[in-house]
Parts: C-alpha cells; structure tokens; sequence
C-alpha cells in the first residue's frame, strides 16, 4: 500500500497544560512533549479538541503550536488543528499551521451549522485547494450534529491528494467497513476513539488519534504492533486490559479527566479553561482507582 503521508499509528492529542490562572503553562508542556515522545506517541496533534481548542485563541495555538515544534526537535511528525464551522476561518487557520512549520493539519466536520454533504465538500475541498499540507478530516458527529458520509470522504480522497486520511468518531463498525470499501487505496483511517481501536484496525483502519497514549502509549503500541503481526488474540487480550482506562478518561468532558490522570503522574498540574470544569474529590477518587492499575 502507497501511502501519500504517513503521520504513524498513534497520533496523541495532547493536551494544553495550564498553569492556575489559566494561562499556558509552557513548563509542563515541555516535560509533556518528552514524555510523549519516549512512550509510544508517532505524532503529536497541538490545539485539537483535547487541547481545549474551542477555548484558546488562535494567537495561542500558534505559539504552542511553534514551541512544541522547538521541543520536539524532528523527533515526531506535527499535526495541528485547524478546523472551524466558517470555511473562511479554516483557510486562515491553514495558513497559520503551514506557516508555524506544521507536517499536516486536522480539520474537523463544520459544527452547529449543519452544512450539507455538498457544502462538505465545498468547504474541505476549498481548505484542500487553499494549502500544500497533507489534511486529515475529522468526523465527529456527537461535537458537530452531522456526519460526514463514506461517499464524501472518498469523493475528497479521490478528488484531492493532499486529503490523506480520516479520524472516525462513532462507534458505527458498517460506516467504518463502507469508508474502507470506497475509499482509495493508501487512504488512512484513524481511529477518534481509543476503545475503539482494535475494533476499527479489524476492518481496516491504519492506528489512532489517541487520548490514552498520554498515559498507556507503549502499551497502545504493543497492541496495536500485535494485531498487525497477525497474533490478534494476543492484541484482543491487552485490548480488554486496557479497555477500563479507555473508558474511564471519558467519565467527565475530556479533557477534564486526563488532565487529571497526567497530574497524578506529576506531569502537570490539572487546571482547565471554562466553560470546563475540574473534578470534584468523589469525581478524582473514582478515576484512580481505575487509573492506579496502570501507573507504577
């Protein structure tokens, strides 16, 4: 299989370390961005929904966006998130990830004004046309209210190069199996969802745009690396392993409760911006007790 870019199996959206009054905490990123970088992660996605994007201006994703890339230092590929529901918007924020030195963007299906399959394509299809960067496409109907359907994507796969991948977010196995059928060769699924990985590489998709690889990244690796040599028992058997913290980190709104997995860790400190909020006392009691079953 040809690929057109190859951003890795596990793609981490990383999340934007805060300091107490909300401010990014530039320290903590950095201990963030090596701590990744040694366990597991291909790619680091900066300024995607779990790094709070919805709440950081675009000045602040830049200036994230560029220090990482200083701290990184070519060790992975850099992706960054340059979704809006106003294709006009998009362009400009394409412009800036090609600008900061980004390798590739995410950009999400327009949200809260419901375009049409047509208007998808229109709106990827001007991004696609607008840039250089290789593009994931990110569908995510339980943030945007639509989906995009297998037909759009492999239409935008088809007709634009630099459309090299999607990341699913639903929980649909037949839409998944229906990208795989019509999409072109060396087109690339992600999974958007870390329980649904193994599921999602049974009919086809090529890794994950992770959120649980900032705690288990070896171990998602292992998974997925014993799945692809064909000793799929195995990779079932630490799938089920996994599975609780898979779920668990999506008790509260992500990020709210990674962040506070990555400061049980030392990594950080777990503040996030509003309209989100921390977890309460109860809230952290019962995200350790799954989370200790997996941090020494």
């Amino acid at each position: 299989m040809t690929m057109r870019f190859d951003a890795g199996e596990i793609i981490t959206a990383m999340v934007t370390p805060m300091t107490e009054d909300r401010k990014i905490d530039f320290i903590s990123l950095e201990k963030l961005v090596n701590h990744l970088i040694e366990n597991g992660t291909d790619a680091i996605l900066v300024a995607g929904t779990t790094g709070e994007s919805p709440t950081l201006t675009h000045a602040e994703e830049v200036e994230i966006f560029k220090f990482v890339k200083e701290k990184a230092a070519g060790r992975c590929k850099l992706i960054m998130g340059a979704g809006s529901n106003c294709t006009i918007t998009a362009i400009q924020a394409t412009k800036n990830a090609e600008e900061a030195g980004a390798d590739a963007i995410l950009s999400v299906v327009p949200y809260y004004n419901k375009p049409s399959q047509k208007g998808l394509l229109e709106h990827f299809g001007a991004i696609a046309k607008s840039t250089d960067l290789p593009i994931v496409l990110y569908n995510i109907p339980g943030r945007t209210g639509i989906t995009m359907n297998p037909e759009t994507i492999a239409q935008l796969a088809e007709n634009y190069k630099n459309i090299f991948a999607v990341k699913q977010s639903l929980p649909n196995m037949d839409i998944i199996t229906e990208t795989k059928k019509c999409c072109p060769e060396g087109f690339l699924i992600y999974s958007g969802d870390d329980s649904l990985t193994l599921p999602m590489m049974s009919v086809g998709a090529y890794g994950v745009i992770s959120v649980a690889s900032h705690i288990i990244g070896r171990e998602m690796k292992s998974m997925i690396n014993l799945f692809k040599s064909g000793r799929t028992s195995e990779a079932t058997e630490l799938h089920l392993k996994l599975y609780p913290l898979f779920k668990k980190i999506f008790m509260a709104p992500n990020p709210v409760p990674v962040k506070q997995c990555l400061a049980k860790m030392g990594l950080m400190k777990n503040f996030v911006r509003r309209p989100l909020v921390e977890l309460d006392e109860d809230e952290k009691i019962s995200l350790y007790g799954v989370l200790d079953n997996y941090i020494k």
